[in-house]
């Protein structure tokens, strides 16, 4: 089962049990209302106590499941990580220039990196082997 990610515009908002979860992105997108965008998938450390982590882990959302991990820090001490979907207002976006699409070369080049490794490209260098090599091992008994 995979984990779901509740949404708010802060952690707070996050941790409320009425909190709103999703899977993907998409998801937390069609959630997240009018007015709100989806920002990014964050995770917070929250230093807490031993009794406020065993109260997080035992509440933990019924709709999320999954964005609560306990850790300890360097001292022994619990530390809470919070995933969750990080919604801001939703501001007047600027038209973005469309990037120029690539000019056609005249002609398509269809080698890679690969084509060149290994030696694929190299001239074949076979020694050359002199025929008469054998005749410096003849036996002394004439064969």
């Amino acid at each position: 089962m995979s984990h779901a990610y509740p949404l708010g515009t802060s952690i707070e908002d996050a941790l409320k049990p009425e909190a709103e979860a999703a899977r993907t992105r998409a998801e937390a997108e069609a959630l997240a209302g009018d007015g709100l965008q989806v920002v990014a998938l964050t995770t917070d450390w929250l230093p807490v106590s031993e009794e406020a982590a065993e109260a997080m882990l035992a509440a933990g959302g019924e709709g999320a499941h999954g964005h609560l991990q306990r850790y300890e820090d360097d001292k022994g001490s619990p530390v809470i990580a919070v995933t969750w979907w990080k919604l801001e207002a939703e501001t007047k976006k600027k038209k973005a220039a469309k990037p120029k699409a690539p000019e056609p070369a005249a002609e398509a080049d269809h080698t890679d990196d690969l084509y060149f490794r290994r030696g694929r490209t190299k001239p074949s260098r076979r020694r050359y082997v002199d025929p008469r090599q054998l005749d410096l091992f003849r036996s002394k008994s004439g064969d």
